[in-house]
C-alpha cells in the first residue's frame, strides 16, 4: 500500500512443518510435539482499514463455506483483542480476507489469518501491547497462533506455544500440493499408534539446503501414517512430488497439503508447472520459505 493511506494489507502465510515429532500427550487431551516450522512467502492476503463500522468478508478461491460471524478465527482475533484493549481503543474497522490456501489441510491457513489480524490491528489500532500479550490472546484461539504470530523459521514444543525462533535459516524453494481433500486434524490425532516419540535431533551447525535435507531425512511427521490412513490420496500427493524430482518430500502439519524441497526457486515452479498440467483440480503452490539471516535475532 502507498505510504499514508488507511488500508494496510498483511500476508497470511502458509506455515509448512517441515519436521513434527509427536512427544506425548497432556492429561488435558493435547498433543505435545517437536516441530521445526518455516513460513512461505504464498499465503492468505488480509486487508485491514478504519469503518464506520465492523466489516468482514472473504474473496478468494478457497472463500466458499468460510463462516463470516464468529465462527471464523479472524473475527474471533479481533473481537478477543478488543476485549483485551478496550472498546475505546479499537474503533470499527473492515477487513478483507483474500482466502487462498485451502481449508483444513496441514499448513496453519486459518491460525495464520488470525495471527495477521492480531498483528495487524495492533498497529492500525496503535495498541501497547507486548509480542507476550498478543501470543497469550493468540494461544486462547489455538496453539498454533503463537507460531503463525512469529512467522519466521522456528522450533515449537509444548502443544505448539513455546517458540523458539532460530537465529538463521536459508530460505528453501517449495511446491506445496494439496489433492483437494479437507482432513479432521483430531481425527489423525485419534488414529495415532504411538503417543511417545523421541524429540528431533539436533539442528546441523551449518544450514544449508543439502545440509537441512539431510536432517530431513532424520526426522519425521508423526502425523503422516495416521493421515494417510484416512486419505490415501496423501500418498499420491507424495508420490506427485517425488516424479517430477523433490529432494525431500513429506506431509506438512496433519495433512493433507504435502511439500516438495527444491533447490532452487526456479527449479520448483517448473515442478509445479508440471504437476499443474497433470492434475488441474489440485491445489499446486510453488514458493520460497522465508529466511532469516544470521544478524537478525
Amino acid at each position: 500500500m502507498e505510504p499514508g493511506t488507511e488500508v494496510r494489507t498483511w500476508l497470511a502465510p502458509a506455515k509448512i512443518n517441515l519436521a513434527l515429532h509427536v512427544t506425548g500427550q497432556r492429561s488435558d487431551g493435547y498433543h505435545l510435539i517437536d516441530s521445526l516450522a518455516v513460513f512461505t512467502r504464498f499465503g492468505d492476503r488480509l486487508d485491514i482499514e478504519p469503518a464506520e463500522q465492523d466489516e468482514f468478508s472473504v474473496s478468494g478461491r478457497y472463500a466458499a463455506g468460510l463462516p463470516l460471524d464468529d465462527g471464523n478465527l479472524v473475527v474471533k482475533a479481533r473481537d478477543a483483542l478488543r476485549r483485551e484493549a478496550g472498546v475505546h481503543n479499537t474503533p470499527p474497522v473492515a477487513i478483507r480476507l483474500e482466502k487462498n490456501l485451502p481449508i483444513a489441510s496441514g499448513v496453519g491457513g486459518g491460525s495464520s489469518d488470525a495471527a495477521a489480524a492480531l498483528n495487524g490491528l495492533a498497529r492500525l489500532w496503535k495498541l501497547d501491547i507486548g509480542d507476550g500479550s498478543l501470543a497469550r490472546i493468540g494461544l486462547s484461539l489455538g496453539a498454533d497462533l503463537p507460531m503463525c504470530l512469529t512467522s519466521k523459521p522456528l522450533v515449537a514444543r509444548g502443544i505448539g506455544d513455546e517458540v523458539s525462533p532460530l537465529s538463521a535459516f536459508p530460505a528453501l524453494g517449495l511446491v506445496l500440493v494439496n489433492p483437494g481433500i479437507a482432513v479432521s486434524t483430531p481425527d489423525v490425532f485419534k488414529a495415532l499408534s504411538s503417543r511417545d516419540n523421541e524429540a528431533l535431533p539436533p539442528l546441523p551447525k551449518r544450514l544449508d539446503f543439502h545440509a537441512i535435507r539431510n536432517w530431513l531425512e532424520a526426522t519425521r511427521n508423526d502425523l503422516e501414517p495416521a493421515a494417510r490412513s484416512i486419505e490415501p490420496a496423501i500418498g499420491e500427493a507424495l508420490k506427485v512430488l517425488r516424479r517430477a524430482d523433490a529432494a525431500f518430500a513429506r506431509m506438512s502439519g496433519s495433512g493433507a497439503t504435502c511439500f516438495g524441497l527444491f533447490e532452487t526457486g526456479n527449479v520448483a515452479k517448473r515442478a509445479a508447472i508440471a504437476i499443474r498440467a497433470r492434475h488441474p483440480d489440485w491445489f499446486v503452490a510453488a514458493t520460497r520459505s522465508m529466511e532469516v539471516s544470521g544478524g537478525e535475532a
